[in-house]
């Protein structure tokens, strides 16, 4: 991540030179790239880097946030990862006037004591009126080293991502929208739908999962809330597969307190009610969908 990092930076000095040689506009252009990096949303950063004549605004975006927290800003998040150590971001985002902007990110996800590692990517944009915000984009998920076994929190439970040993990557269309409530409330609704894809030879006999997740989030002043509801089932017309009238259906709940020394915590429990106990069937083991409570704090440097 760290190369990316650098390498995203190195890609983006014309545009700062451009930034810096708009001719009216030179000495709001030095001033803008010459502002320190602001906060966004409490935890991260965010750098100017290019302002063109009619307003648009070009600005790098770091952030570094718990699983947890990752799993409230973007509840359609595939993999789920509230056991991950922590999730760095960085992208851009590009202001087209003063309502829509575009964004394109990338997201490594870390766990601790471990060089196992998922990589996430996504491209979007949004529609911001002020009280209601309307938004969709496209991600993908993907795991560098094939070889490697994801860890789990439960002891026992098999390794996996999104419940799922054999996982190899996904991909997803997302869909989301907010309601300003006041100054400091809101409410937040959103959809995806997607495929997993798993690793050839996989247990259980398929090559793909169709997923699609629903969510509901309220916030209120420094406490907020999400509710996810999940589906997968095996991709239809592959011989040989499970019956593509298989489910598994899930609800996340997670609570998060952000705290006043720029810290925040959050708790709640994957899989809070599930749509069964996984067995291990003749085509092979099902989807994890053991309970897994959990209890997260970051504090913010």
């Amino acid at each position: 991540m760290r190369r990316l990092s650098a390498l995203l930076l190195i890609l983006l000095l014309p545009f700062a030179a451009a930034g810096q040689s708009v001719g009216a506009d030179s000495a709001t252009a030095q001033e803008l790239l010459a502002r320190p990096a602001g906060q966004v949303g409490g935890t991260g950063t965010a750098v100017p880097l290019w302002r063109g004549t009619d307003g648009q605004l070009l600005t790098l975006k770091a952030d570094r946030s718990t699983g947890a927290e990752a799993l409230r800003r973007n509840p359609q998040l595939a993999p789920r990862v509230v056991d991950a150590t922590g999730v760095t971001t960085t992208g851009l985002q590009y202001g087209l006037g003063p309502q829509l902007q575009a964004h394109a990110e990338v997201s490594e996800l870390s766990w601790a004591n471990s060089n196992l590692r998922v990589l996430d990517s996504e491209v979007g944009a949004t529609f911001d009126a002020g009280r209601y915000s309307v938004g969709v984009s496209v991600g993908a998920s993907k795991v560098p080293d094939n070889n490697a076994v994801l860890p789990r929190v439960l002891p026992g439970a098999a390794p996996g991502v999104d419940g799922l040993p054999d996982f190899d990557s996904s991909s997803q269309l997302k869909a989301h929208g907010r309601l300003a409530l006041g100054s400091k409330s809101g409410i937040d609704v959103g959809a995806s739908v997607g495929r997993v894809h798993l690793l050839p030879g996989n247990l259980l006999g398929i090559n793909a999962l169709d997923q699609k997740a629903l969510s509901f989030g309220v916030d209120h002043g420094p406490l907020s809330g999400v509710l996810v509801g999940r589906t997968m089932q095996p991709q239809a017309g592959i011989p040989g597969s499970l019956n593509a009238d298989r489910r598994w259906n899930s609800i996340d709940l997670g609570v998060t307190w952000r705290l006043p020394w720029r810290g925040s915590l959050s708790v709640g429990a994957q899989n809070l009610w599930s749509s069964g106990t996984p067995a291990n069937t003749p085509a092979g083991p099902e989807p994890d969908q053991s309970r897994t409570p959990y209890v997260q704090y970051h504090q913010d440097l």
